[in-house]
């Protein structure tokens, strides 16, 4: 049981016992509202063709949302009238900004796939489908948490998603969609004790005042949310610039992948620098990653490991990985793990087929992490 006074000394480190912070942002920051539009216009594509080839990638700013990058589906759409109806969901519908779905102007600067990288992936053999791009892929999982994900990580997404739930529900009406959370978890012995330190920036009505806001954090919304992990040690910190009225793409500028490590294991797992949302799963960036995740739950899941972490790599236009490669972090039975890994096939169509990635289930995944969330296929 973790103590007061174990907190307090958190700034004495070893190899076992340390600090590790994981952040996270709601679906309103500027950079997950242009992933989501991007994997709301995959996600049409590939409900009408399961195989279209999408590597779509939006920029938010002020009242402009560019759409641009590569198509290539016999699917018939409207990509405006889709991006205005994620904008409008996330919650950005205040005529008082210049960021709002009815009030921004949509360029499309879509084009079709190039014919080179389509020659590499599409072959007459199903199977022997290639890579769409060369690159490095990691997953990662740990039994530190029912959901095998870094709690760090795990607990940020929730804050952020309890700030969600707070505005759509009406509780919290002040609440508007931008916002950050941070977590710092105390670790002794490699295992989480306590949450030292919960930082909650989110954007609010002018009417609410800071004051208000620190309440709610620390007596309604993180109590709910991190439970027994808190102590009377934990220190909060909530808006520290002191205000957070002008916020999301009217303020600051969104472009799609630029929360990998939000989107990941919140840096105690490495990462590939490949982002995933807009893109199909003829993508190794997404299907490679999500493939490894699922290998690294199975590792753990399996008692081979407390942690593991699984790498492959791929050349554009082959089929069989270059490398890949396991580690358990001296927490288990490597060659069993290694042998496990062996047994699995790992070119991009069996991925596909395994996990079943040719469904229109995107959406789903690119708000509060892509891993450690029920009902997707690579968490089963």
């Amino acid at each position: 049981m973790v103590t007061a006074a174990s907190v307090e000394s958190r700034e004495t480190l070893s190899a076992t016992n340390y600090t590790f912070t994981s952040e996270s942002v709601t679906e309103g920051h500027p950079d997950k509202v242009c992933d989501f539009v991007a994997d709301s216009i995959l996600d049409a594509c590939i409900e009408q063709d399961p195989g279209s080839r999408v590597a779509c990638e939006v920029l938010a700013k002020e009242g402009r949302l560019v759409i641009a990058g590569e198509i290539t589906s016999a699917a018939k759409i409207d990509r405006e009238a889709i991006a205005r109806a994620a904008v409008r969901e996330i919650g950005y519908v205040y005529p008082d900004e210049s960021f709002n779905a009815d009030g921004i102007t949509v360029f499309d600067w879509i084009s079709a796939q190039s014919s080179e990288i389509a020659q590499g992936v599409d072959r007459a053999v199903a199977a022997e489908q290639g890579a769409g791009d060369q690159g490095i892929m990691f997953g990662y999982a740990t039994d530190e948490s029912p959901e095998l994900m870094p709690l760090p990580i795990l607990l940020a997404h929730r804050l952020a998603y309890g700030l969600a739930e707070d505005r759509k529900n009406g509780s919290e009406p002040w609440l508007r969609p931008d916002g950050k959370t941070q977590v710092s978890v105390v670790y002794e012995n490699d295992r989480p004790v306590a949450v030292a330190d919960v930082l909650v920036s989110t954007q609010h009505a002018a009417s609410a005042s800071r004051e208000q806001i620190t309440d709610y954090v620390a007596t309604r919304l993180s109590p709910r949310i991190l439970g027994a992990w808190l102590t009377p040690s934990t220190r909060f910190h909530v808006n520290p610039t002191g205000s957070f009225v002008h916020g999301g793409p009217s303020a600051d500028c969104g472009v799609t992948g630029r929360k990998i490590i939000v989107d990941s294991y919140g840096g105690a797992g490495r990462h590939g620098g490949g982002a995933f949302s807009g893109k199909d799963p003829s993508k190794v960036d997404r299907s490679g990653a999500y493939f490894c995740r699922w290998v690294a739950r199975q590792i753990v899941s399996q008692g081979l490991a407390h942690r593991a972490e699984v790498q492959v790599s791929y050349a554009i236009g082959q089929a069989k990985p270059v490398s890949v490669k396991v580690e358990t972090f001296g927490t288990g039975d490597v060659a069993a793990a290694e042998e496990l890994v062996k047994r699995l096939d790992f070119r991009p169509a069996a991925i596909i087929d395994r996990l079943r990635l040719l469904r229109p289930l995107y959406r789903k995944t690119t708000n509060y992490g892509h891993f450690g969330k029920p009902g997707l296929p690579w968490e089963e």
